[in-house]
């Protein structure tokens, strides 16, 4: 039995390792989600059958930070829960991605006071912004299939030691003009 007898009646796969832990974390975002208002509603939606977020790997919606790869943030951010998001940012272990869901969570939305963080990219890298008030749970799935290509085209880490994030301390989050 020659090669090409075996490889039509077997078939096989050959790919690179980092190619498939590559595969491996597009195919399976693990949210972490932050409702803090009414923006999370929606969020809910998405996680729901009609659109069905488990077809994209994301199902697992993971209330344990440790354990979770992509936050969204959806709903109005005050610069007293500020301090607890970036908490909960620092225990995600890396990699991990950030979408910022509405338009409240984006720019502060129509709440122009002291109070309402102006956009959370103030204090936290974010990587997709979903517009509206409230988004749809359509407009959430694309900023998932964006996250998703830009996990495609990213090199994996075979081996992440981790990083020591210190204490977090309110100070040392967001400095206010």
């Amino acid at each position: 039995m020659g090669l090409n007898d075996q490889i039509a009646r077997d078939g096989f796969v050959t790919t690179t390792v980092e190619s498939l832990i590559t595969w491996a974390q597009k195919n399976s975002l693990w949210p972490m989600p932050m409702g803090i208002s009414c923006c999370a509603i929606e969020m809910m939606a998405f996680g729901g059958p009609r659109a069905d977020s488990s077809r994209f790997g994301s199902e697992r919606f993971s209330f344990s930070p440790r354990q979770a790869d992509l936050m969204i943030v959806a709903g109005t951010v005050t610069y007293k829960m500020s301090w607890v998001v970036k908490k909960i940012w620092d225990q995600m272990p890396e990699p991990k991605w950030c979408i910022a869901m509405g338009v409240c969570t984006s720019t502060g939305g129509m709440f122009r006071s002291y109070p309402v963080v102006q956009g959370i990219d103030l204090f936290l890298p974010v990587d997709a912004y979903v517009s509206g008030c409230p988004p749809r749970p359509e407009a959430l799935m694309k900023a998932l299939m964006y996250i998703q290509e830009k996990v495609a085209e990213s090199k994996p880490q075979l081996i992440n030691l981790g990083k020591d994030s210190g204490d977090v301390r309110r100070s040392d989050l967001i400095v206010t003009p």
